[in-house]
């Protein structure tokens, strides 16, 4: 492996790293609905495990409103226990063959909360982030010795790592800093 193909995985892995991050921070909740707090929700339906975007259509009606639309009416029951699993302080009802779920205002203390929530979240893309740098530099390290990489070419080669990771960890920051404010909005 050429210390480019190296940096390429690297890189690979860290832009991974970045989109398992966005999709936490799009699960944690703010002032206004969003489908994507329920859609990932596992429901125990069809003696199986499915989400509930495969089970019913989600829309927003109003910004403090989800409507969740089974396509079968037989599973809006275990839909609506899996929500209540899911332990997201989210309250559904079930009206007809629709379910409905309502956005109370949150206080100002379960606002920092869930600040505090993606801080942890951002920290652990950070990490994985970091360990990705770390496999890498093992690798480089490994195949420098292997495949006869001059020691400047290999100098070059971490700088470049550590120019990808810092730029990684910032766009991290960055969607941190986003949600940050998208919660703090009232």
């Amino acid at each position: 492996m050429t210390p480019d193909d190296i940096l390429l995985e690297a890189e690979d892995r860290m832009i991974k790293t970045e989109q398992v991050v966005v999709n936490e921070f799009a699960g944690v909740r703010t002032g206004k609905a969003s489908a994507a707090l329920v859609e990932n929700i596992i429901v125990e339906v069809y003696d199986s495990q499915m989400r509930i975007r495969e089970l019913a259509g989600i829309t927003t009606p109003e910004p403090r409103q989800l409507v969740i639309q089974p396509w079968d009416a037989n599973s809006t029951h275990p839909i609506e226990k899996a929500i209540q699993k899911a332990n997201l302080g989210l309250n559904p009802a079930v009206q007809g063959k629709i379910i409905r779920i309502s956005f109370p205002e949150l206080s100002t203390e379960r606002r920092q909360e869930f600040v505090k929530i993606t801080r942890k979240m951002a920290e652990d893309g950070r990490v994985a982030v970091r360990h990705v740098r770390r496999d890498a530099m093992e690798q480089l390290k490994k195949h420098a010795h292997d495949s006869g990489i001059t020691e400047d070419q290999e100098k070059q080669a971490e700088k470049d790592l550590q120019k990808l990771t810092d730029e990684y960890i910032a766009k991290i920051d960055q969607h941190l800093a986003h949600k940050e404010k998208e919660i703090m909005t009232v």
